[in-house]
């Protein structure tokens, strides 16, 4: 618990919303649940793992600081679904006090320059130089940062790396001084503004990334029918969805195999992330065209 007497919104308080952009597979997600010792943001090898967009929160004595997971902005697809997510990165920028700019270390081409002309020019940005625990040799790591300052004005560039937790404190620092002087708009125990329904959808949508091949995670999504709390158990009814029937077998494997081993995954995991004895139900339906239906994604939540 905090003690300070500015954690209740003192006058020299700072409290304020960070986005956190780049191109798929940088490691924004990562760098979300480590800066808020948590997970609440899916991660894969795969790129455009995100699809929503998840505010993380870190509050601390002086400050609130409100972290917004953005997807990639999208390249690879070009449905109706990858066009909002490209609407939810370049909104999230408009809205926010401070922007993070996620880039991998040793790595700047065409993706990560369609961000840059993204960036906003009136709110200050952050360079956060990720991966360079990958890097072999440390010292091609200061003309890659050289470069870096030259293609935008970054109010600081910090390298980091999400997954080890490498210079996160100096990340923190040079963001702070940019959020305003404001009281916090959520409790010290807060993690995140989301519920656990989303939580729980997102955990299985993680494992059809993880678990199946290269294309079909990115023909699919997940929706909880039913979600109740008994006691200290929570039971959980959720549908996976695909394009098509040929996706249904693949997604439910030889035997069913394949889909138990999805909802085996996503329960593990929900029940570390929820305290608690979870009992998961998962189905396959079919919803031809569902990526590119209006509809459906204000179901999903994308609209």
């Amino acid at each position: 618990m905090t003690t300070d007497s500015n954690a209740s919104g003192g006058p020299d308080y700072r409290c304020g919303y960070v986005a956190i952009v780049g191109r798929p597979n940088v490691g924004k997600s990562t760098l979300l649940n480590k800066l808020v010792g948590q997970k609440i943001s899916i991660t894969s090898r795969k790129s455009q793992t995100t699809r929503h967009r998840i505010n993380g929160i870190l509050t601390d004595e002086k400050s609130q600081f409100i972290f917004v997971d953005t997807p990639g902005f999208q390249t690879r697809h070009t449905n109706r679904l990858n066009s909002e997510m490209n609407r939810m990165v370049t909104q999230s920028m408009r809205d926010v006090d401070v922007v993070i700019f996620v880039v991998e270390a040793m790595h700047f081409d065409d993706r990560d320059k369609l961000v840059v002309n993204l960036l906003p020019a009136d709110r200050p940005v952050i360079l956060a130089v990720n991966k360079v625990d990958h890097l072999a040799d440390k010292s091609r790591l200061l003309p890659f940062l050289e470069k870096m300052a030259r293609e935008f004005a970054f109010a600081a560039i910090v390298p980091i790396s999400a997954e080890q937790g490498t210079q996160i404190p100096d990340l923190i620092r040079a963001v702070r001084p940019y959020l305003p002087q404001n009281p916090p708009l959520f409790t010290e125990d807060e993690v995140t503004d989301r519920d656990e329904r989303f939580i729980a959808a997102e955990l299985v949508r993680e494992k059809l990334f993880r678990l199946l091949g290269e294309e079909i995670p990115y023909s699919t999504s997940v929706v909880i029918d039913q979600f109740s709390v008994e006691g200290e158990l929570r039971k959980i009814h959720a549908s996976i969805i695909v394009d098509k029937a040929n996706q249904k077998a693949i997604v439910i494997g030889k035997g069913g195999e394949k889909l138990k081993l999805i909802a085996t995954t996503a329960r593990k995991d929900m029940e570390e992330n929820f305290g608690g004895k979870v009992y998961l139900n998962v189905w396959v339906k079919v919803k031809s065209g569902w990526a590119d239906d209006a509809r459906v994604l204000r179901n999903l939540g994308y609209e």
